[in-house]
């Protein structure tokens, strides 16, 4: 793909950034990266977490468009509130802005020449339209400055509400003139989330000249002015008072640059909280970027008083808590909630309390949580291990509610789970018996992680119970041909001719991935699976064989199977621990080449520079946490795996007062082997560090070296 000209900030700007931190972290982002190829990526304005993401919505023209806006199109429909950023799935897009001098004026070309994006400000001058566009945002609103290129000109600005991404069906809406500087409406509509509820004010800094609306479009006229207007938009999903009263605290005044500079510092904060050092401006701007992408979601969706949108439906006022949406934990309990336990612990109380909150009103904890939504998309129950490793690192404050959550969750009859309490896996030949394979392997993980929390609380009979189904993935294991495959309900594995290549979206044994990819799929108990495929050597030997592979996945192969190295799939989730399974049979010389030719290879600063979705965020902070060497491969263990950083130092700040680092002496592309480590001055011979290590704040020094060492090799040090 031919590189997109956005430009994205680099330093200067000093009238909308003077008050920036001592260093300036945000400057190395580039937000164009991953809005090519197949990453999905939401480009435009926003701030860590925030309810809204203002930016360039266009017209959608497939699955490459999830985001609303794809590095490939020249055609603007106007500037949304609500955006998703990295799904496989398209929704949102909500309450849309197209500002023109033309009111006929429906798509809008552009180049990519024309925009300037760093975080939390987005620009595009649009000769077409007469207007250049200026986008900002704070946490629950967004903010629009639309200059005329000739100030004799009327401007014309659209409220569209029939634009919706992807899946999104408009149910109903209003919007009405309320002043002649501001208007209030809503939006319903139905898609991946089945009940989205969307209320939104607009306050103009001058008069409108004409207002006219139908049931689904407003159109606001403004007179000539060699002013700028601004319009500020408060969004709430509870009501339109609601949204008032989040502009109020937000977003009271017209000062655009101050808002700007605000959400800017906001970020540079955030991404300050790991600092790194590395010779490669190239790989600076990866992973600040990766760290960028990273925190656009979970999002918030709770208003300024504490109301938010439950998930039966009905609201709520919890005024003590921040209540979060856009929980894509299919992804996400593998890297990007273990990242945020590290670096953003203020955060993690509020993240428990939404997912106990979310159980109590559905009757399980979220699967993939959408505005208030459950959209139960993708398989297992990856929920639990979410909060299980909150509960295990200290973050859950009422331990009976969130064991009960947990519990109610792992015992209910939907989602084949009634077949696992009854067969202790899920055979192919029952009624719902599609991706048996992946549902019964990640609900193992999940009840693995569910018995870890019945153990700390002390309750020995739910904890056996679920650590025999944490097991469950040897049903699936068939010696004769190496594999993890379907079962059926008398015992029996496929009679059929098998290839561990072949896959077909949603059709077989698997999710999105075959054989070859789930035959790992145990991060719960890496060493049980050394142990049922035969040993160390049988282990290693297939291992090896996963990178080298070649084989023919078929027609019908999810375009999620990506980034393949032999048949390992950096593109796809269910892939990400796998070489880290190296570590766990003693042989980290065999992950660190791969682990640095994902790094340095599968992620670039390019527009197409991920390798597959970005999937809210997973992609990316893989990414961060395997390019400082730490990676937690077993879900609510607390345990990380010492990998091979590419950055030459890391500064973590893991609380207010507390900084871990890591430190890689003599680190090159050559010297990819760590060769000794110490942690805070003494010798450290084990390859992996606990969570409460990392936590307390201290050093760890890695040396590296060009040749394989013996480090992390011992049995007793090995993960």
């Amino acid at each position: 793909m031919k590189a997109k000209k956005i430009t994205f900030f680099l330093g200067c700007m000093a009238a909308a950034v003077a008050a920036t931190a001592a260093t300036d972290y945000a400057k190395y982002v580039d937000p164009t990266i991953g809005t090519g190829g197949h990453g999905h990526v939401f480009l435009g304005a926003n701030v860590p977490f925030g309810m809204v993401q203002l930016g360039p919505s266009q017209p959608v023209k497939g699955w490459d468009w999830c985001s609303g806006y794809h590095a490939s199109d020249s055609v603007l429909l106007g500037f949304s509130h609500l955006h998703l950023s990295g799904t496989g799935i398209g929704d949102l897009g909500d309450v849309l802005f197209r500002p023109a001098t033309n009111p006929s004026l429906r798509e809008i070309r552009f180049t990519h020449d024309d925009e300037t994006v760093r975080p939390g400000y987005y620009s595009v001058n649009l000769p077409e339209a007469g207007v250049k566009a200026e986008l900002t945002a704070t946490e629950r609103t967004g903010l629009h400055r639309y200059t005329t290129a000739n100030p004799s000109d009327s401007l014309y600005v659209t409220v569209d509400l029939r634009y919706g991404i992807g899946w999104d069906n408009l149910k109903g809406c209003d919007v009405a003139l309320t002043t002649p500087t501001s208007i209030e409406g809503f939006r319903r509509s139905r898609g991946w989330a089945n009940d989205q509820r969307t209320f939104f004010v607009a306050d103009f800094s001058r008069p409108m000249a004409r207002f006219e609306s139908n049931d689904t479009v407003a159109l606001c006229v403004f007179a000539p002015s060699a002013k700028p207007l601004v319009a500020k938009v408060g969004i709430s999903a509870v009501s339109m008072e609601n949204a008032a009263r989040n502009l109020a605290a937000e977003n009271s005044g017209w000062d655009f640059d101050g808002i700007a500079a605000q959400a800017y510092d906001k970020w540079n904060d955030q991404l300050g909280r790991i600092a790194v050092t590395t010779s490669s401006d190239k790989q600076r701007r990866i992973f600040y970027t990766a760290l960028y992408h990273s925190m656009f979601a979970p999002s918030l969706f709770s208003d300024v008083n504490g109301d938010y949108h439950g998930a039966d439906g009905k609201y709520y006022n919890d005024p003590a808590h921040k209540h979060y949406t856009t929980f894509s934990l299919w992804d996400t309990y593998r890297a990007a909630h273990p990242l945020y336990t590290l670096i953003l612990p203020e955060m993690q109380p509020d993240l428990a309390r939404t997912f106990i909150d979310i159980a109590d009103q559905q009757g399980k904890l979220p699967v993939w949580h959408l505005v208030g939504n459950e959209t139960n998309c993708m398989v297992g129950n990856p929920g639990a291990i979410v909060l299980a490793d909150l509960f295990g690192k200290g973050f859950v404050a009422d331990s009976a509610a969130a064991f009960d959550a947990l519990k109610r969750t792992a015992m209910l009859d939907e989602r084949s789970l009634s077949e696992i309490k009854k067969y202790g896996y899920i055979p192919y030949d029952i009624e719902d018996g599609k991706e048996c394979v992946a549902k019964g392997m990640e609900y193992a993980i999940a009840d693995d992680a569910i018995a870890k929390v019945a153990r700390a609380m002390g309750n020995k009979a739910d904890a056996d119970y679920f650590h025999k189904r944490g097991q469950a993935y040897r049903h699936y294991y068939d010696p004769t041909t190496g594999f993890m495959r379907g079962k059926s309900a008398d015992g029996k594995f496929r009679d059929e001719v098998y290839s561990p290549f072949a896959t077909a979206h949603r059709a077989d044994d698997y999710c999105e991935g075959n054989g070859w990819q789930y035959l790992w799929l145990v991060p719960q108990d890496p060493h049980g699976l050394i142990q049922l495929i035969g040993g160390e050597k049988k282990f290693l030997d297939k291992l090896d064989g996963l990178f080298v592979a070649q084989g023919d996945l078929g027609a019908e192969a999810s375009p999620d199977i990506s980034g393949l190295i032999g048949q390992y799939a950096h593109g796809n989730e269910p892939s990400h621990h796998t070489v880290y399974l190296y570590n766990y049979a003693g042989k980290p010389e065999k992950s660190a080449p791969i682990l640095r030719k994902v790094l340095t290879e599968l992620y670039t600063d390019q527009p197409d520079g991920l390798c597959g979705n970005e999937d809210v965020g997973q992609m990316s902070a893989w990414y961060v946490l395997s390019s400082i060497g730490l990676y937690q491969v077993e879900p609510a263990s607390g345990k990380y795996v010492i990998g091979t950083p590419v950055m030459d130092s890391a500064a973590i700040q893991v609380g207010p007062d507390r900084t871990f680092t890591v430190v890689a002496e003599n680190n090159s592309p050559t010297n990819i082997y760590v060769q000794s480590a110490t942690l805070n001055g003494k010798p450290l011979r084990r390859g992996y560090l606990n969570y409460s290590e990392i936590a307390a704040g201290g050093k760890l020094v890695l040396k590296m070296g060009p040749k394989p060492s013996s480090f992390g090799t011992a049995k007793n040090a090995r993960p």
